[in-house]
């Protein structure tokens, strides 16, 4: 069998490929860019990359191609319609990172409650009256507002409780009694959570309902003491309007791991915002996160190569195939 990667994975992933696989690891997200590789790959695997890189066009080209790794739960890299419609699972790692993000997501609002970015940046140039801002606050009693409550999101929701924030939560796909049987406060609708809540927290995948979800007329109906964090997926929040909201003081603050088109490129007017914290994709990459991503996607991948109808793809339907007929 032939491993093409966009990049490799840890050691311990790379490990459970034994000899007789050959792999080619292309340090290049876009599949597009090294398509005599392509040709007769059976396997791709695929780490951090822009929305839907892995078209239908890549995937046609790749005559043998038997499935689509990526390791994390998001899929919007790849063209997942197009995988189905072709046979072709694609693998993802549901779990494998729960506590790494949900870690990084309380980081991230405790470091903008604590205005610990400025008061450093400030105290090194010897800014020293910076501790008197009185941009701090306590998150204690607080009102979180969650909105998806899967894995990752009832994991921040439970760090969240740990430090004695009330929590809320929306999530079109539980219902009232789910959310409250969790211990949660129910919102039947996400802007009526963003405009209740001190701390809002993203945990949605980028879809064409969620894209924007977050924009001008959002930020306007958020309280200005708000602060708004996305460790999901780039898009979701309009980051134009992002800017404009925090540079006019419309909310008091934004924590983000995830951007547009992936990476945050030098000159992008982001890293001039005020009061914005962000990190280049990292929330899922823990050592145990990533030693989970990867041997969690290897061992899918192998297994569909050998005929496996592997449980945790992007969309089920995929074995409804004639490609799968008797397997």
């Amino acid at each position: 069998m032939k491993y093409v990667m966009t990049e490799a994975v840890c050691a311990e992933g790379m490990a459970l490929l034994d000899n007789g696989e050959q792999i080619y690891v292309a340090h290049d997200a876009n599949p597009a860019n090294y398509q005599e590789e392509m040709k007769d790959a059976d396997a791709l695997i695929v780490r951090a990359a822009p929305a839907k890189i892995v078209s239908r066009e890549v995937m046609e080209h790749a005559s043998q191609l038997k499935v689509i790794g990526r390791t994390g739960v998001g899929y919007d890299s790849v063209d997942v319609a197009a995988a189905t419609a072709l046979g072709i699972p694609v693998v993802i790692t549901p779990g494998a990172n729960n506590r790494a993000v949900a870690e990084h997501t309380l980081t991230m609002m405790l470091a903008l409650s604590k205005n610990l970015v400025e008061a450093q940046v400030e105290t090194a140039k010897g800014n020293w009256a910076v501790r008197d801002a009185h941009k701090q606050f306590e998150l204690y009693g607080k009102k979180a507002g969650i909105i998806g409550l899967g894995r990752i999101g009832r994991d921040v929701a439970s760090l969240c409780t740990g430090i004695g924030m009330k929590v809320a939560g929306y999530d079109p796909f539980l219902t009232k009694e789910q959310i409250e049987g969790m211990g949660y406060e129910y919102f039947a609708d996400a802007e009526q959570l963003m405009e209740q809540c001190d701390v809002i927290s993203i945990h949605v995948p980028l879809t064409p309902e969620t894209e924007n979800m977050v924009r001008k007329e959002q930020f306007q109906k958020m309280k200005k003491t708000a602060i708004i964090i996305n460790c999901s997926r780039g898009g979701i929040i309009n980051e134009a309007d992002l800017i404009e909201a925090l540079n006019s003081g419309e909310i008091a603050g934004a924590g983000l791991d995830v951007f547009v088109g992936e990476e945050l490129k030098p000159g992008n007017p982001l890293l001039t915002a005020q009061n914005l914290v962000f990190s280049p994709h990292s929330a899922a990459q823990t050592r145990e996160a990533v030693i989970n991503m990867a041997t969690m996607c290897v061992n899918g991948c192998k297994a569909v190569c050998q005929g496996e109808k592997w449980p945790y793809v992007a969309d089920p339907k995929v074995y409804e195939h004639p490609k799968w007929s008797g397997k």
